[in-house]
């Protein structure tokens, strides 16, 4: 993946509001907001081109990203976008300034490992039954994962892999484990699969019996 995709080019915007933004959606143009680190919030523009084959990677919402704003590199992470409801566009943009030496709070995926390759799952008949696909994680922007691997190759049936059994990246810890022991919350559980119902045959004939069965 090359290091541009994380490299965006943004222009600071005066002309607010919603028919300003409609005139820069026309012109190929995303409106965007940069807030965060004790500093004032500032309207931006991007380009769209550019930034909709960015978000094409999933790494893009939890990578550090470097915004170039006239001679100035800021960097941030991806708060919230917006896109239009069927059209492959985006709408807009909140970016979160981010501080080098100060932890970060923010959603990074789960990778699941080996899922195929697990005898309860390739031999044993059994299925992944995912209870998250993220997790939230603090830790400084350095040292930031891309994503979380979760490994099933030696996950048996009925067993589940909660957050404490996740291994986590030197410096990075999970949030919702800040909170407490009763926050250890599943993240997969292997099932036996359940498969097409089977009619009883029994019953299938006592209910022909009953229709053939003569009124009296």
């Amino acid at each position: 993946m090359s290091d541009g995709i994380f490299t965006l080019d943004a222009e600071i915007r005066t002309d607010l509001g919603k028919g300003a933004s409609r005139r820069l959606r026309h012109a190929g143009k995303v409106p965007a907001v940069l807030y965060g680190a004790d500093k004032e919030a500032v309207s931006l523009t991007l380009n769209h081109n550019k930034l909709f084959q960015a978000q094409g990677f999933e790494a893009f919402y939890s990578h550090v990203l470097t915004l170039n704003i006239g001679k100035e590199k800021v960097e941030v992470l991806v708060k919230d976008m917006q896109r239009h409801a069927f059209r492959p566009i985006v709408m807009h943009l909140d970016f979160l300034r981010i501080d080098a030496k100060r932890a970060l709070q923010t959603n990074v995926p789960l990778h699941f490992m080996n899922e195929e390759n697990a005898d309860s799952i390739k031999l044993n008949g059994g299925h992944a039954e995912h209870h998250m696909i993220d997790v939230e994680v603090s830790c400084l922007p350095g040292d930031l994962p891309e994503y979380i691997e979760v490994d099933l190759l030696n996950v048996e049936l009925d067993q589940t892999i909660h957050l404490t059994d996740l291994v986590m990246p030197k410096g990075v810890s999970l949030v919702e484990l800040n909170k407490g022991e009763i926050h250890d919350l599943a993240v997969v559980t292997v099932k036996l699969a359940k498969g097409p119902k089977v009619e009883d045959e029994n019953e299938d004939e006592d209910d022909a019996t009953e229709e053939e069965a003569p009124a009296e």
